[in-house]
């Protein structure tokens, strides 16, 4: 099949939210449409403050009459007690499952899995789901499964975990926790809206108000951008200099790519003037991927 190939996520876990509420009771929470997810259509959302500031990130798909949040691994329990804490008298059962998360990338892997390119598609395989990234097709099909089911009848080559992580940071998609700050980001920031992790027609969510606030007002200074580097690759959280003053952090990278947090006006002043944003020894060179809606200040 080319170059398609598979690897296992190790950094994912997938929780149960079951119940006869169990629509209802998310969609007054998280930031996209939940009736919009099904056993054959997932989507990815958050889960916000209410000052709508972020604390989780995850994909929505369904198998088995339970909606399944494929999750940050280390964050999963906490995610399930804060879900937990709106449940009241409502008839839903959270819980971590024991699926796996895999991912399927690389030329003609939709294809392989009778998907188009529409981001979002999905099916029932392998005892759990498989579905089209909803944030970005280019990242290919991501895979809930039952433990020991894997994707043999594919017969794709399996890698490591950092070619999927290449191919993140290829595309410029922050990866939860290691972006995204908790109880400081905002999904504008974030790329939310670009990559369909929010609804504006769904009524009200958990921090909905300040996300739209932000939104129609114009409020957004700052942004998750992917990066090029230029020099060793700075440690995350290392500070981005223009003419010596702050105007950034970096965040997750490997190799010569990484995601950085950016002012826009840094940005655009550096484009105007010449000027190098820098990291340490480091030039940070920020690129603007198809996707991208980046609306830089005027002059």
């Amino acid at each position: 099949m080319g170059d398609a190939h598979y690897t296992f996520l190790k950094d994912r876990a997938v929780i149960a939210v079951a119940g006869e509420n169990a629509m209802e009771f998310l969609q007054g929470l998280i930031s996209n449409d939940i009736h919009r997810a099904g056993p054959y259509r997932a989507l990815y959302a958050a889960l916000l403050t209410p000052q709508g500031k972020f604390l989780f990130d995850f994909f929505v798909a369904e198998a088995d009459c339970r909606l399944l949040l494929d999750c940050e691994a280390g964050r999963a329990n906490d995610l399930i007690k804060r879900l937990s804490l709106f449940k009241l008298r409502s008839d839903v059962t959270i819980y971590l499952t024991d699926l796996t998360t895999a991912a399927a990338f690389g030329p003609g892997v939709h294809e392989l899995f009778g998907f188009g390119s529409e981001a979002g598609a999905a099916v029932p395989y392998g005892g759990g789901v498989a579905f089209v990234d909803p944030r970005l097709a280019e990242m290919g099909i991501r895979l809930l499964l039952t433990p020991g089911k894997s994707v043999e009848d594919k017969n794709l080559a399996e890698v490591q975990p950092d070619a999927y992580e290449n191919l993140r940071l290829s595309q410029g998609l922050p990866d939860g926790c290691r972006d995204m700050d908790i109880d400081k980001s905002t999904l504008l920031e974030c790329g939310f809206e670009e990559l369909h992790g929010v609804d504006f027609d769904k009524g009200c969510f958990m921090g909905q108000e300040l996300t739209a606030r932000t939104k129609y007002r114009g409020l957004v200074k700052r942004r998750l951008f992917p990066v090029r580097i230029e020099g060793p690759l700075p440690e995350p959280g290392a500070a981005i200099t223009l003419d010596g003053a702050n105007v950034g952090t970096i965040k997750s990278g490997a190799s010569d790519k990484a995601i950085a947090l950016l002012r826009l006006q840094a940005v655009a002043d550096s484009r105007a003037s010449g000027a190098k944003l820098t990291a340490g020894d480091s030039t940070v060179i920020p690129i603007e991927p198809a996707w991208m809606q980046a609306t830089m200040p005027g002059p």
